[in-house]
């Protein structure tokens, strides 16, 4: 019996050393400046590709978020964070909504990840699924959100995030799919981009998917309800990129000068106090995530 306790400690022991050491490590300061080469989420790829015997590379372009569509901007914080810019990291509505549904199913499943929380996993962490990969995840999404800015943690995203095999990046998306760079995307082909992040090797932009169909018009109609609504667009561009600039889900980058006034024409939240008369997150209840949430 006092064998099977100490065994037990020493088992509890190693679980909390692991997770206790995402406190310290890795050094998420360095991403204020630095652009990471490659990310767990990529080496797990390139792995399983060698264990398959599939000779298949990495294709991925880093992109300033200056340099991407604000519609591709506004199509991912609908699709996968619609609190993003006003939530520290967690949504705790949707985590308690993910849970009852999981207890229902009887599955571990795990939903409603944010985007800082698909950051973090994708940077740094296997896409397992257990309740120690979640703590490490919530560790390392709790530093990421005090140490970097929400413009980073989306510039991030954006540039390392999958969307097919073996790409990665909105950049190189952009290329594959459709020919053009990152700055070019219509509001089409942002809101098709955006609907297949749940599953990227199933879904492709392009194709003729009915789940991609529908998801992108939802994406489009909301982001056409909303309007291109930039209030804070010129300081969120000369404002050097700093921790805690929390601006609204409206704030994107990437709109032409010229565009800017008329835009502001149509700033249906502005005068609201922010998306809070929209709420209209994009869920998808029969579809599993295989690398923006679980």
């Amino acid at each position: 019996m006092k064998l099977l306790r100490n065994l037990f400690l020493f088992i509890l022991f190693i679980l909390l050393v692991d997770v206790g050491r995402y406190f310290v490590v890795p050094d998420v300061a360095e991403l204020k400046t630095v652009n990471p080469e490659t990310t767990a989420f990529m080496e797990s790829r390139k792995a399983q590709w060698r264990r398959d015997g599939i000779d298949r590379t990495i294709s991925q372009r880093w992109v300033p978020l200056s340099r991407v569509s604000p519609m591709l901007v506004k199509a991912v914080l609908i699709a996968e964070d619609d609190k993003f810019w006003h939530h520290e990291g967690f949504d705790y509505e949707a985590i308690r909504n993910a849970v009852e549904k999981d207890i229902e199913a009887r599955e571990f499943r795990f939903g409603a990840s944010t985007i800082s929380q698909q950051l973090a996993k994708n940077l740094y962490l296997s896409p397992s699924k257990n309740p120690v990969r979640k703590l490490q995840e919530a560790i390392l999404t709790w530093r990421l959100e005090r140490t970097l800015s929400k413009r980073r943690i989306l510039e991030l995203y954006v540039n390392t995030v999958e969307w097919g095999s073996g790409i990665f990046g909105i950049e190189a998306a952009a290329k594959h799919y459709y020919g053009i760079s990152a700055s070019q995307l219509t509001a089409n082909q942002a809101a098709r981009l955006a609907a297949v992040l749940p599953n990227p090797i199933r879904f492709k932009p392009n194709g003729t998917s009915r789940f991609v169909e529908k998801r992108a018009r939802l994406i489009q109609g909301i982001m056409m309800r909303r309007g291109l609504v930039v209030p804070d667009y010129r300081e969120v561009i000369s404002e050097p990129d700093t921790t805690g600039s929390a601006q609204p889900d409206s704030v994107v980058v990437g709109i032409p000068e010229g565009l800017i006034d008329e835009a502001l024409q149509a700033d249906s939240t502005a005068e609201k106090g922010g998306d809070s008369a929209e709420k209209e997150p994009v869920h998808v209840e029969s579809e599993q995530k295989s690398q923006s949430g679980d």
